[in-house]
């Protein structure tokens, strides 16, 4: 298979797959600069003027925080909106919220459950829409684990990523971008719970495989990554996922079938002796705090691609 090479042409940031190779790179790139002018202190007010509206139907902690930051960093201003505090919230359609909204901001990122919600909310916008989560896809966040995986081990088609744990969001975009940018990997997890078969099939996954064993997926990894169990909106299967996923732990037995120098990343909120030991989050192979703070970086980068021909 030919990694693809050719340049995104939508205004929207949706799911990993939606970008091409050389659009992801860019972006990642632009990643790297704006993280480098942070540390150096350095102004950097690309956006000046701009408004960022966020649209939150999920909690988060990291994700509200690094896009309002990263949007101020970049000299432009943003805007919570919770949609219990939106006429979306009593009943005025997705589109014609969409086309409002689209009339005061110049750019919209939205977390929520349905998927179908927010391409719906794309259709009708005006300016370009961020997943900043659905329960299908959550691309931000894997942009920002290519990005610590750059960091930590260079190239990307070098590396062995092995995903540990449920088939979700975190799975599906790691599968697209994997897919796309020519980068080992392995998920395991129990039967039942594998990634979503549109998601597969929609790929070609010469760089993606799956595997009911955690020690088969973590043989010689140079990542291993996990996710909670159960997933916002998922709260009262805990009990069943616990059981289902309690061989599925990232601890120290396990990883000990990775590389001697592995590094572990999760994207939180963790779960501690769940889906991981205290040892191994905790540990010299954990970055996964790095990895919460290029939340921040990648996020001025996709605003700044999104934005910056507007």
């Amino acid at each position: 298979m030919q990694v693809k090479d050719q340049l995104s042409q939508t205004k929207d940031f949706l799911t990993i797959g939606e970008w091409t190779y050389e659009t992801i790179q860019s972006v990642l790139e632009q990643a790297h600069y704006l993280k480098d002018m942070q540390q150096k202190q350095i102004p950097h007010p690309y956006l000046e003027g701009k408004v960022l509206g966020m649209i939150f139907e999920k909690a988060s902690t990291r994700t509200r925080v690094s896009f309002e930051a990263g949007m101020f960093q970049l000299g432009g201003s943003a805007l919570y909106l919770n949609s219990d505090d939106l006429q979306l919230g009593r009943g005025e359609t997705v589109e014609d919220t969409a086309k409002v909204i689209s009339r005061y901001v110049d750019v919209v990122m939205i977390r929520t459950f349905s998927h179908e919600m927010i391409e719906t909310f794309a259709g009708s916008a005006t300016v370009p829409v961020i997943n900043g989560l659905t329960d299908l896809h959550h691309p931000t966040q894997v942009m920002a684990d290519l990005m610590t995986i750059e960091e930590q081990k260079g190239p990307l088609q070098s590396v062995k990523v092995a995903y540990i744990g449920d088939g979700n969001n975190m799975a599906h975009s790691l599968i697209e971008a994997a897919s796309t940018m020519g980068m080992e990997l392995c998920v395991a997890t129990p039967p039942g719970y594998e990634p979503h078969e549109e998601v597969m099939n929609a790929l070609s996954n010469d760089y993606v495989s799956v595997t009911h064993d955690p020690l088969l997926a973590v043989q010689n990894a140079d990542v291993v990554m996990t996710d909670v169990w159960a997933s916002m909106g998922q709260e009262d299967l805990q009990e069943e996922r616990e059981g289902a996923f309690a061989s599925y732990q990232v601890n120290e037995a396990l990883c000990s079938a990775a590389k001697e120098d592995f590094i572990f990343m999760h994207c939180l909120p963790a779960h501690r002796e769940e889906e991981v030991s205290s040892g191994i989050m905790d540990g010299p192979h954990s970055v996964v705090f790095d990895q919460a703070e290029n939340r921040l970086h990648v996020h001025k980068a996709i605003l700044h691609y999104l934005l910056k021909e507007i």
